[in-house]
């Protein structure tokens, strides 16, 4: 068993600290809002620190998992970041979906303090947290991730080292340009099915059984049909990964033209108030261009 810190207990790294503790990893967490941490600890019965650095201090492995790129640099390298607490030898592991620039520059950085570095984010959304069968994407040494494998798959499915610093998180860019144009197409193909005067439920029972199927498809069509939005990740958050990715393509010179009209749609449904729906939230979008 490891002595663990986990950073940021938002909707992911709530549950997933969790299982670490419940499979007997000696866990300290910390959250920039402090009732959320108190809350995790006195749910599962581990410790919370006031900072990154007091709970990081003497850890074999530093977990993280907050907004953003800025956010990431805050809790790690900041002025009372993970690194003021962590000693030479020690492993951070980064489940953020973040730049891989971000990535790439923490792990240069760390490395000066002879402080391993893996850019590692997931997918499965909330119910895949909750459930310990996250899929993880990791960039970085493969050495450094054969041994924090064991302590990651307590709540993964699958975790896979993609090459090294920043693959993890351009696997991550390729997710997110896939979800968003499968979710714009079956809120299209349901749309559909319901003007041409189609049971929803009996065409997705029919259709999932083929070539048409998807994890979209199969756990948010009933959702969808009944228009409710009001769980899952965030449309905010897909907009903030969906911006990471075309970033990127400008860099690459990749061409994104489906990827960058979804992400105008999830404008227009921030537009609508839905920056908090789930991002099948875009079949509401859907029904309201067919109002106009």
């Amino acid at each position: 068993m490891a002595k663990v810190a986990f950073l940021g207990l938002g909707v992911m790294g709530y549950p997933m600290a969790g299982h670490l503790l419940k499979q007997g990893h000696e866990v300290t967490v910390y959250n920039r809002t402090t009732a959320k941490a108190e809350a995790w600890a006195a749910q599962f019965g581990g410790k919370f620190c006031a900072t990154p650095a007091d709970a990081a201090k003497g850890q074999d492995v530093v977990f993280c998992c907050v907004g953003n790129d800025d956010d990431l640099r805050q809790v790690v390298i900041g002025e009372q970041g993970a690194v003021h607490g962590m000693a030479a030898g020690a492993i951070f592991v980064d489940h953020t979906t973040a730049s891989a620039d971000v990535a790439r520059e923490l792990a240069t950085s760390l490395a000066e303090k002879q402080i391993a570095f893996l850019d590692a984010p997931v997918s499965g959304g909330q119910a895949g947290a909750e459930n310990g069968a996250l899929t993880v994407m990791v960039g970085g040494d493969a050495e450094v991730f054969a041994k924090v494998k064991p302590i990651i798959d307590v709540y993964a499915k699958s975790a896979v080292l993609m090459g090294d610093s920043g693959a993890g998180q351009l696997t991550k860019m390729v997710n997110q340009i896939c979800i968003a144009g499968i979710v714009q197409g079956l809120s299209e193909a349901l749309s559909f099915a319901q003007n041409a005067g189609l049971d929803g439920e009996k065409v997705v029972q029919v259709i999932s059984k083929g070539a048409a199927q998807s994890w979209q498809m199969e756990n948010r069509y009933q959702t969808m049909l009944k228009d409710e939005y009001d769980f899952g990740f965030a449309v905010d958050w897909m907009r903030k990964d969906l911006g990471i990715a075309l970033a990127e393509a400008r860099r690459n010179g990749s061409t994104l033209p489906l990827t960058a009209l979804v992400d105008q749609f999830y404008a227009e449904v921030q537009a609508m108030g839905g920056s908090r729906w789930d991002t099948s939230s875009l079949m509401a979008r859907q029904k309201k261009c067919q109002q106009r």
